[in-house]
């Protein structure tokens, strides 16, 4: 299926910010299947994320993401201290970014927004019910939401 959110023939690009393989692994194959053409990208810490977010025409994508999921229980920088370099950035801070994480933390929730994360979902465990996690995100994103195209003003 095409999105109607991104000019013609154009994939969605994504960044999956994620330490546990577990839940790489879920989400790749809740991508793998869904409806919506994306090009995932992983990333397993958050120095590696910003990295290739600052430096993006030498990682794995040559544009930035369209949409960034991320977990807030990463190795050494939080998941949070990373939404906050993300949010300041001025060529960044446009980016919907989604918090998904296992915490059901009331301040961690209240914390993500006050950050101005996008969204915040608890992890589902079974692939079921990720994938209709995913569905969502993508139907929400991807075909009804307009996302501000690279650039533009």
């Amino acid at each position: 299926m095409t999105n109607p959110t991104m000019p013609e023939g154009r994939r969605a690009e994504i960044l999956l910010i994620e330490d546990n393989l577990g839940d790489e692994l879920l989400a790749m194959r809740a991508f793998k299947n869904s409806s919506v053409e994306t090009i995932l990208s992983v990333a397993t810490s958050a120095e590696e994320a910003w990295a290739m977010l600052n430096h993006h025409r030498e990682h794995r994508f040559k544009r930035l993401p369209d949409l960034i999921l991320l977990d807030l229980h990463l190795p050494k920088m939080s998941g949070k201290s990373l939404l906050m370099l993300i949010k300041e950035d001025a060529e960044l801070k446009h980016i919907p970014v989604i918090v998904m994480t296992s915490s059901e933390a009331t301040a961690d929730v209240r914390r993500c927004y006050d950050l101005h994360a996008s969204a915040y979902i608890v992890k589902p465990a079974d692939l079921d019910a990720f994938k209709d996690v995913v569905a969502t995100i993508e139907a929400f994103y991807f075909t009804i939401a307009r996302l501000p195209l690279p650039n533009a003003a």
